[in-house]
């Protein structure tokens, strides 16, 4: 995704139980409407605790603002947020949040963490690279790490000092699970939508799209893809939001209606509209979840879960606070994860995924394989370089 800016708040571990799948990148987005003063409101009344599960001793100060889509999203913040516990749990940190309710919330947030001496600032989501580089450049000397976006300035394309970028090749993922969903479909018609139209999200769509052709030509079959088509992107479905249940169930039941038995929303807690359709289907509709494991993080719809491709948010912001908290902080550096380092997989879902056959199951593991090893390329343009 390209990018823009987030905020709002809150501080306590039982939050984390989830993601949804919330992704961000520079660019014009619409965001769900709610004034940066509310999000102030409950700052004050959530940042007093720092949540995580245990509790640590750690001087470190670490903290996080969220993208829009809530830190309960299920997918995006919430794997954030996980990992940032995950460091608390471990003794390296202690660790805090800011929720953004609307762009506007993104440098507020920003700046009254400043002033809470947080030794690093993780912001998720490319929709924040703005202000980031806004507030990195203004304030030289505090530590930044963003999800889903390089350490360089979105103007000058030169790399921040004060910034360590985290970005996910989910294109490869989002090819498994475009293989899987074509091999698996009953109608012939498979379907994909995302939040917004930004390369954070249209990568996986683009890496889904890629695996049905792949599944087509190596089959000789005609599997159609609703929604997407890389070689089209503006003719693409977007909810334009990561919050609104209601209308991703309105597209979902649109693809519904033209044949689609199985749906890959790209689009965090708005995603969970197509599990609600699927779970009104009475078992015709599947669903293939983004960004975390759908039966961990959404485990109350694991009966309509296909599979999820994973991103290795989690992990990598972890590492991220513990290498700075260990004084190993990489400024002007990111990390490029995907297949072959943890940063994307697709998993199977958990009481669907014993119905996939076992040499299809096979298969994927061998595209898994020639996709690591460059056998098999994929052109999606959304992939970080």
């Amino acid at each position: 995704m390209r990018t823009t800016n987030m905020t709002r708040i809150a501080a306590t571990a039982a939050v984390v139980a989830l993601a949804a799948a919330g992704c961000g990148s520079k660019s014009t987005a619409s965001s769900s409407s709610s004034s940066s003063s509310s999000s102030s409101t409950s700052a004050s009344s959530s940042s007093s605790s720092s949540s995580g599960g245990s509790a640590s001793n750690a001087s470190f100060l670490a903290c996080m603002v969220t993208d829009t889509g809530g830190i309960d999203d299920r997918s995006f913040n919430a794997s954030a947020w996980a990992g940032m516990q995950d460091a608390q749990k471990d003794g390296k940190a202690t660790v805090k949040y800011l929720q953004s309710t609307t762009e506007n919330d993104y440098v507020p947030n920003i700046t009254q963490l400043e002033g809470q001496n947080c030794k690093l600032i993780v912001t998720v989501g490319g929709l924040m690279a703005d202000a980031t580089d806004s507030q990195a450049a203004a304030k030289t000397g505090q530590d930044f790490a963003i999800v889903d976006n390089s350490s360089a300035d979105s103007k000058t394309n030169k790399p921040v000092p004060n910034v360590h970028g985290m970005q996910f090749n989910t294109a490869q993922g989002g090819f498994l699970a475009g293989y899987l969903a074509a091999a698996s479909s009953k109608s012939g018609v498979v379907a994909t939508w995302g939040g917004l139209n930004i390369p954070p999200v249209t990568i996986y769509m683009d890496g889904f799209w890629e695996g049905v052709q792949y599944y087509n030509k190596a089959k000789s079959k005609s599997v159609k893809v609703l929604g997407w088509d890389e070689t089209n992107p503006g003719s693409g479905t977007f909810s334009n939001s990561f919050t609104d249940t209601n209308k991703g169930k309105s597209i979902t039941d649109g693809f519904i209606n033209q044949g689609a038995d199985i749906v890959f929303p790209v689009a965090g807690g708005a995603g969970r509209g197509a599990t609600a359709s699927a779970k009104a289907s009475s078992g015709k509709v599947k669903v293939i979840w983004v960004d975390s494991d759908g039966c961990v993080s959404d485990n109350e719809d694991c009966s309509v879960f296909l599979g999820s491709v994973t991103k290795g948010i989690e992990t990598a912001v972890k590492k991220v606070v513990e290498d700075s908290a260990g004084g190993n902080f990489k400024g002007g550096t990111q990390d490029v994860l995907d297949l072959s380092n943890g940063g994307t997989d697709l998993v199977y879902g958990k009481q669907l995924g014993s119905s996939i056959p076992s040499d299809l199951q096979s298969e994927i593991t061998a595209l898994k394989g020639q996709i690591t090893s460059g056998a098999i390329k994929i052109t999606s343009p959304s992939q970080p370089k």
